[in-house]
Formats: C-alpha cells, sequence, structure tokens
C-alpha cells in the first residue's frame, strides 16, 4: 500500500521518526549517521549536515575532536578542501602496542556550497579509546560556516540535562563497554538466531548479519514506532526480510520511507525487503525500517524490546532493540527553530 501525509501531518504521526528536508531550512540538527561506538574499537563517523544556515549555503563543516577520541582519518570530498589541526594529547595512549601522543584535535572541509535545499555527509574514522565512559555518550561539537553567518553544534548537556533542552546541542556517540560488542555464535541455516541484549552485539543467522538494532524513544500516546538496524549478507544468493514481531505492538511491517517533492511517502514493503548477496542494507529514520504499530505502552531510554524478524531463508531470528533517546539518528521538523 501507498500512503502519502503532509511533513507536519506524517511527523506527528510516525511519533518522532526524523527526516531531514530542503523544504525546511534550519530545523535540522548535526547528528552522526551511527549515534553508537564501543570502547577501544574503530569507529566510522559519518555526520550528516541538513541544511545551509539562515538560508545561506554551507561553506565551511569543522569538527572538534575530544580527548578520548585518537588516530582520526578523515574523508576527503570531492569538491571541498580538506585541513586537519594536529595538538598533543593530555596523555599518551597506547595503540597496536604502540605510544601515541599525538594526534588530531580539529578537521575543516571548506570551500563547498551546501545550500539549504541539499544534505550532505562528512566522515571520519577514529579509535574509540577506553578512557571515554561506557554507558555515556562523548559531544563531538561541529560548526557550520557560511558567507555571513554559522551555525554552531557546541553545546553540551549538563549532567542529567535533557539534551533536548539545549538550542544547539553538540551531536553525541554513546559509548558502549568492549565486552557489549561481541559477535554471537552462527547458528545453523534457517534456525533461530540467539537474541541480541546490545545495540553493539551482531547476531548471525545463516548467511546474515544483522548488527546495531535499535528504536527510538517515543513521547506519551505515540501509537507507532520505528526499528532500525543494518542487515548483511555474506553468502551467494539474496535474502529477503519479510516480517516479524515485537513484543510492545500489534502489528509489525517493513516499510520504505521516501520524500516525493514536498510529500513524505511512506509504503509497507508487500514482497519484502531483498538483501542481495555482499550486500549491507541500512534501516535508519527516513529509509527502510520496521514499523511497531498499535503500541502497547510508550517507549523510553534505556527499555529493551524484544521480538523476531523473519526470512526467506535465514528463518526466524530473535532479536532486542535498544531504546535511544528521540534525538539519535537526527532531529524532526518543527522540534526547533533557530
Amino acid at each position: 500500500m501507498l500512503t502519502t501525509f503532509p511533513r507536519q501531518t506524517a511527523l506527528l504521526a510516525l511519533a518522532g521518526f526524523s527526516l531531514l528536508s530542503s523544504a525546511s531550512p534550519g530545523l535540522a540538527h548535526a547528528t552522526f549517521e551511527n549515534a553508537q561506538a564501543a570502547q577501544d574499537s574503530t569507529y566510522k563517523a559519518v555526520i550528516r549536515i541538513p541544511h545551509g544556515c539562515d538560508g545561506q549555503p554551507t561553506q565551511t563543516v569543522r569538527v572538534t575532536i575530544p580527548e578520548g577520541v585518537i588516530a582520526v582519518k578523515p574523508m576527503p570530498k570531492a569538491g571541498w578542501t580538506l585541513q586537519t589541526t594536529r595538538k598533543s594529547y593530555d596523555r599518551p595512549y597506547t595503540l597496536h602496542g604502540r605510544e601515541v601522543k599525538d594526534g588530531v584535535s580539529e578537521i575543516v572541509w571548506s570551500g563547498g556550497q551546501l545550500g539549504d535545499d541539499h544534505y550532505d555527509e562528512f566522515t571520519f574514522q577514529a579509535r574509540m579509546t577506553d578512557r571515554l565512559p561506557a554507558q555515556q555518550n562523548v559531544h563531538i561539537p561541529v560548526v557550520q560556516e557560511c558567507a555571513t553567518a554559522r551555525v554552531s553544534w557546541t553545546e553540551i548537556p549538563a549532567a542529567g540535562q535533557d539534551p533536548h533542552a539545549l538550542k544547539f546541542p553538540a551531536p553525541g556517540i554513546r559509548i558502549i563497554a568492549a565486552n557489549q560488542q561481541v559477535a554471537q555464535h552462527q547458528h545453523h541455516h534457517g534456525g533461530p538466531a540467539a537474541p541480541a541484549t546490545q545495540t553493539g552485539q551482531v547476531i548471525r543467522a545463516g548467511d546474515l548479519e544483522i548488527t546495531a538494532p535499535w528504536s527510538r524513544a517515543t513521547p506519551g500516546g505515540a501509537k507507532v514506532a520505528g526499528g532500525f538496524m543494518r542487515i548483511t549478507n555474506r553468502g551467494q544468493s539474496a535474502d529477503r526480510l519479510v516480517g516479524g514481531s515485537a513484543e510492545i505492538s500489534g502489528v509489525f511491517e517493513v516499510h520504505e520511507m521516501r520524500m516525493d517533492g514536498n510529500v513524505m511517502r511512506m509504503r509497507a514493503l508487500e514482497k519484502g525487503l531483498e538483501i542481495k548477496p555482499g550486500e549491507t542494507v541500512e534501516l535508519k529514520p527516513g529509509s527502510y525500517h520496521v514499523m511497531f504499530i498499535d503500541l502497547k505502552k510508550p517507549l523510553r531510554v534505556g527499555d529493551t524490546v524484544k521480538g523476531t524478524l523473519v526470512f526467506e531463508k535465514a528463518g526466524t531470528v530473535e532479536i532486542t532493540y535498544t531504546v535511544q533517546s528521540m534525538s539519535s539518528g537526527g532531529h524532526g521538523h518543527g522540534q526547533h527553530k533557530h
């Protein structure tokens, strides 16, 4: 089926789903595509910049690297000039058996033109050390500079403060303990896989790997929520996500969401979602996702949601989603005005 919604109506109906759209400049924050990383792991940071500033194209993006994030390697970007600044660390780190005393402290992409009607991503790789406390967020300030204006996503919440209370919050990454990012044993083809109890885990079922299942907290009274994850097919033939279940909802559907001009179109995938051989499909806000319909209760940060995914070939897979804040993966239109 095909459902069309006006922008604001759709966002209310989806109870916090995030779409970064060209028609509403200045309403969405800079965010990380994957808002979670494990201690002592290499993390690919993809910063999503959804608009310009004050109607002007963004010409420069500055990223400040905090202490505890080391071995930073930014990705060059076509049409942009890349520069880095280095500094000495507060104290040395050990990486691959050698002592590391200094590294990148700032990344600057400049010379581009990212207008309000476009969206772009800026990427770097880094090592998240064990000096970053587990179960806390590390905040990475991002600044957009335009010809005569700038937007500084640099505010860091105090302990216990709701980041939604901030007007210009720095993008955050939730740090999990290294022992939470442990792949589970592979199960026989077609058999049920053991559930993931942490979003950093990988579930293996047949030729499939299901990584980082999560959902977003919902406001009171919400009747729908979404489930997100990455699914990789390591096999030689395609598989297809055709259904599933969630303990907190009466209906489970596999959906696609996309913008068509000024209208958001969302449809249930009647034939399921295909995962081709060697392909990784990301289920994320504003794109493919699973939908929990007729919620039995609101989802709160820190909750876990048990459910299943059903694949044509891999069979039924038990899964556990971790509920993250509504700011994870981006902000919806109308939540903040700048």
